[in-house]
């Protein structure tokens, strides 16, 4: 028959609607009473007009359209919707989708991707007939046409395979004008342009995309920026330290915006910033029955990977990770053969032999390297091979074979031999990029890198501080790219580039100056989609790039730090911590080979002193500064940890904070000191502390004058607080009492003192604070030292207080604060340093943080139980009665106290040569409590070493 040899095919012709005015309008057939229209779209735009017509011999008309990726069908009439129908999800997503529109008498339907469950279906109260013309994609500019009067815009994608009724249409001879007409088309091809690939989102963003442009989400990537590139986490707990974090767990960033992602750490921010991180094995373990054929193998598996660890180590000044291993007749090296017979490997699986405190490629122990072991003939206590227990415990600190991740044993067969070990965490100290700095002394120097990389995304931070008005900060440039990032006036930044597009810039403009000597951040960032620069706090400001425009960045020459190539407009001052894509340049390095250009940057308190808190002084150190706490109320790196310091005084304590800081010049006349201390004025005192005792009366606190002005607090013989201020030395003192309990009842009292001027404040215990008023002045003149117990100095006093100060303060002080002083913490940490004389019997105790139920029981050293009340002075023979009661009572509880001791160490020794046996019967049952058991056994084994000593006393 008539057979060809050949398929035809449709011929496919995609229509490409390029703007929101661009349309195809198409005839249809007038009259009919079904209308059916299929076609397939592809488009990135969440909204746009499909397709609208309008119906014959009414006002109404009907409008396909996509609304937040679906199809919809609305039917109206005279401005009343008749229906409103929807049907697939998620068609913007750049592929290919077919719809079809059937509306036969009075019923609607839409069927999308040619899937049943993805069609909708509606009835309508109406005859419907079809217009004469069908709108695609949107509608004439010109004219009319109110079905076509949107609020969501035209379609922008591509169209293909329109069939009106059941014939296809021949978008070739609409192109040639044989019917139809359309406007801003594309015709056959399709011009869509998938913005996603390749994909600009880095760290795992997800991209999504309109038809001008795309979008990255970075949600739960620790990235931010228009393309995720910039990491929301700081590189090392030092630069979390020093904006002022607290010890805690964070997420540290390596490397930067480089390719490697944040990971979880512990920052314990002491004067040296450590960085913890833990890995999965950090228990004791205990092995037997290894040998070199079957060997007891452990890999460590940490928070981070090693590539993430590996960037952590080499940003840290010092690495270290302590490794334990105790053994009995296990031992580290065959000295027979020379071989190891346990080794660990580190994360560039190198095995190594030597072992915590030791040096590598030595293959010893620490106590081999200090002359210690316990048999001098072998390098480790490990390898004299004892059936006793012994160890070999360091840290390991060479960063290059850090952190372990394996350990191996082999010598644990052999009968009664075995060995355990123990891993700590990764411990970091510092980060040595943070204050890598270098100073320009001159315009024309400058320091130069290997070009900059970066040809779609890149970023510079780096700090800066100077006295100049202008200068470049750097500089790179290329054939016809460049980039440049300077100081442009006193207050104003700018970092202007060029990839093609032509000169962009973004400047940055500050309400205050910046040179003013202090460091000021500054970060610039380029990618496809956008340059963004942002200075210390300020609101950053951005510049979008051209959606078609040129992307990459090509740069050919060195990198210029502090000048230019041209040498002109160099920059004067201190750069800091600079970094280029996550990685930092050497500053301090480079700088000791060029001239005019130093490294490193003093001054660092004029920027973070601020940081020292609550009267810390800030200390500069080359690589940044600390917190010296000494004369502080308060602990911590910045000085803002409160701790509860306590202090137990007895008979004759006496315990003077001197104000003034050459105390010497007071021992000359009054009237000299006075006239040099009269500046030492104050109108405002904030006092707190807590106390615990059952003597009255008693002096609390008192604070003395050079004008014999004073302060005492003092607890009167029935128990009462009472606040005596004389700040006028003339009148007699305001005397102010607080009587609602005895607070001699050995429980912990606490006490809040505020003045300001005349106003006085008390608050006791968390009750309602009371309000007095003072009558003899404002002014606290030329305050002189505080004393806590016993006033030992002549001292002209009211005689309430003398009688309180006759016996001093027998009892538990603590937390006592005087503005920012803290008069306990100087004299029991600071007693070299800090101007304070300490008197009498005098110790540090918790007795401030016990309650009140057992405070008699828990403090035996100095139990308030002792002190029945108040010396009665009128009394002599009851006291002195009561006196050799006490020194017989003495004697007893003296020679009871040696009974039971001897009682209890027979009993010890007796416990001991039970559990040892008990022991050896029952071999290890015990394994999941392998450190409480090996402490035990050699506790056991001390014992019994030092037995002889026991039973000698």
């Amino acid at each position: 028959g008539n057979v060809s040899f050949s398929c035809l095919e449709p011929q496919v012709v995609p229509v490409t609607f390029l703007s929101s005015n661009s349309y195809l309008a198409l005839p249809g057939t007038s009259q009919q009473d079904e209308v059916f229209v299929s076609f397939q779209f592809r488009t990135w735009n969440k909204e746009g007009l499909l397709l609208s017509g309008k119906l014959h011999q009414s006002s109404g008309g009907f409008l396909l359209y996509l609304s937040d990726g679906r199809v919809k069908i609305n039917l109206h009439k005279t401005g009343r919707v008749l229906s409103d129908i929807a049907a697939g999800a998620g068609l913007n997503n750049g592929q290919w989708h077919s719809v079809s529109l059937s509306i036969k008498r009075n019923r609607i339907g839409v069927r999308v991707d040619n899937d049943v469950t993805l069609s909708a279906h509606a009835s309508i109260p109406l005859q419907i007939y079809s217009g004469d013309v069908f709108y695609f994609g949107g509608c004439p500019s010109s004219g009319n046409i109110s079905e076509c009067n949107t609020s969501f815009g035209g379609f922008q994608g591509c169209m293909r395979l329109i069939y009106i009724g059941n014939k296809t249409v021949d978008v070739i001879s609409v192109q040639q004008n044989g019917f139809g007409n359309f406007s801003d088309l594309q015709i056959d091809l399709c011009g869509i342009t998938d913005r996603c690939l390749p994909n600009y989102c880095e760290h795992g963003g997800e991209c999504s995309q309109s038809w001008n442009s795309f979008h990255c989400n970075c949600a739960n990537t620790g990235y931010k920026g228009a393309t995720c590139h910039y990491p929301i986490y700081e590189q090392s707990c030092e630069a979390y330290k020093h904006r002022g974090n607290t010890s805690g767990f964070y997420n540290i960033d390596s490397d930067g915006s480089g390719p490697l992602g944040p990971f979880l750490v512990y920052c314990n921010m002491t004067d040296a910033t450590w960085t913890i991180i833990q890995h999965n094995s950090t228990n004791l373990t205990r092995v037997k029955s290894a040998n070199r054929e079957n060997p007891h193998t452990v890999f460590f598996k940490y928070s981070a990977n090693l590539e993430q660890l590996q960037a952590t180590i080499n940003l840290a000044d010092h690495c270290e990770q302590e490794l334990a291993y105790y053994c009995k007749k296990s031992r580290l090296l065959d000295k027979s053969d020379g071989m190891p017979l346990s080794w660990w490997i580190g994360r560039t699986n190198e095995t190594h032999t030597y072992w915590g405190g030791s040096l590598p490629a030595v293959q010893k122990c620490a106590c081999g390297l200090e002359g210690s072991c316990i048999d001098s003939q072998h390098y480790c206590n490990c390898d004299a091979d004892r059936d006793e227990w012994t160890n070999d415990t360091g840290f390991l600190s060479y960063k290059d074979h850090l952190p372990v991740t394996e350990i191996v044993i082999t010598d644990t067969y052999r009968p009664n031999s075995e060995a355990a070990y123990k891993l700590g965490p990764l411990l970091c100290r510092g980060d040595r990029t943070f204050w890598n700095s270098a100073s320009f002394n001159t315009e024309t120097s400058y320091l130069h890198f290997p070009t900059f990389h970066g040809e779609f995304s890149a970023d510079v931070s780096f700090f800066f501080k100077t006295t100049a008005s202008s200068g470049v900060f750097l500089e790179n440039l290329g054939i016809q790219d460049f980039i440049r990032i300077e100081l442009h006036s006193p207050s104003e930044v700018v970092f202007s580039f060029d990839v093609g597009n032509g000169p962009s810039e973004v400047r940055v403009q500050s309400h205050s100056s910046l040179n003013d000597n202090q460091w000021h951040y500054v970060k610039a960032e380029r990618n496809v989609k956008e340059a963004s620069l942002q200075i210390d706090q300020l609101p950053q400001r951005s510049h979008s790039a051209p959606p078609d425009g040129h992307i990459r960045l090509q740069l050919n020459s060195q990198l210029f730090v502090g000048g230019t190539a041209s040498r002109q407009k160099g920059f004067l001052g201190c750069i800091r911590s600079l970094q280029l894509n996550g990685m930092a340049l050497d500053l301090e390095e480079r700088a000791k080979i060029t001239p005019g250009v130093e490294p490193g940057c003093p001054g660092h308190c004029s920027s973070y002193g601020n940081l020292c808190r609550n009267g810390g002084k800030c200390r500069e150190k080359y690589n940044g500064f600390s917190c010296d706490c000494t004369f502080s109320a308060y602990a911590g790196p910045f000085c803002k940890k409160g701790k509860h310091i306590s202090a137990y005084f007895w008979t004759g304590t006496s315990v003077t904070y001197n104000f003034q800081e050459y105390y010497t010049l007071a021992k000359n006349s009054s009237s000299h000191a006075s006239s040099f201390y009269a500046d030492m004025t104050l109108t405002r005192e904030a006092i707190a502390f807590a106390f615990r005792t059952t003597r009255t009366p008693s002096l609390l606190l008192y604070v003395s004058s050079f004008y014999k002005e004073y302060l005492s607090v003092i607890l009167t013989r029935n128990g009462d607080l009472q606040i005596r201020y004389k700040l006028d030395s003339h009148q007699d003192p305001d005397v102010f009492s607080v009587s609602f309990k005895n607070m001699a009842d050995g429980q912990l009292q606490h006490v809040k003192i505020n003045r300001e001027e005349e106003m006085l404040f008390v608050e006791v215990n968390q009750n309602e604070r009371m309000k007095f008023i003072l009558s003899s002045g404002t002014e606290f003149n030329a305050i002189k030292s505080l004393t806590l117990g016993k006033i030992l100095e002549n001292s002209d006093v009211d005689e309430e207080t003398m009688k309180a100060n006759s016996q001093g303060f027998i009892g538990c002080l603590s937390s006592v604060q005087f503005n920012h002083i803290t008069p306990l913490k100087a004299a029991l940490h600071h007693s070299s340093s800090a101007p304070v004389i300490v008197k009498g019997r005098f110790t540090e105790s918790n007795c401030g943080t016990l309650n009140g139920a057992d405070s008699t029981s828990s403090e035996t050293t100095h139990s308030f139980a002792d002190h029945s009340g108040p010396i009665d002075e009128g009394k002599p023979l009851a006291n002195a009665i009561r006196s050799d009661s006490a020194i017989i009572g003495g004697v007893i509880a003296v020679v009871i106290f040696i009974l039971l001791c001897i009682t209890a160490i027979a009993i010890r020794i007796y416990k001991k040569k039970g559990i040892y046996s008990k022991n050896e019967a029952k071999g290890s049952e015990n394994e999941d409590s392998a450190e409480s058991a090996l402490k035990s056994e050699l506790s056991m084994q001390n014992t019994a070493n030092e037995n002889q000593k026991e039973y000698f006393f």
